[in-house]
């Protein structure tokens, strides 16, 4: 499975769009500071997560959130 997550920085309430083949680790590794895009904004909190079973439907999900389209805000609307 592939997921698409949302998850939202406690330090500032900002919003860091991702997708990962394992959520735990990868959320392990955002709070941990090992990803340098959401280091200085730990710690972060999984507010919204979406499963693929392709590769390529998760990417292609994750792309469109995170050039803050309809889908964004449609999706920031259900949370």
């Amino acid at each position: 499975m592939f997921y698409v997550y949302l998850l939202k920085s406690r330090k500032d309430r900002r919003f860091y769009v991702g997708y990962s083949a394992d959520l735990k680790l990868r959320i392990k590794e955002h709070n941990e500071g090992e990803v340098e895009a959401t280091r200085h904004r730990r710690p972060l909190d999984l507010v919204y997560y979406e499963s693929y079973k392709v590769k390529k439907a998760a990417q292609e999900r994750e792309r469109k959130l995170k050039h803050f389209g309809a889908a964004y805000y449609e999706l920031l609307k259900r949370i």
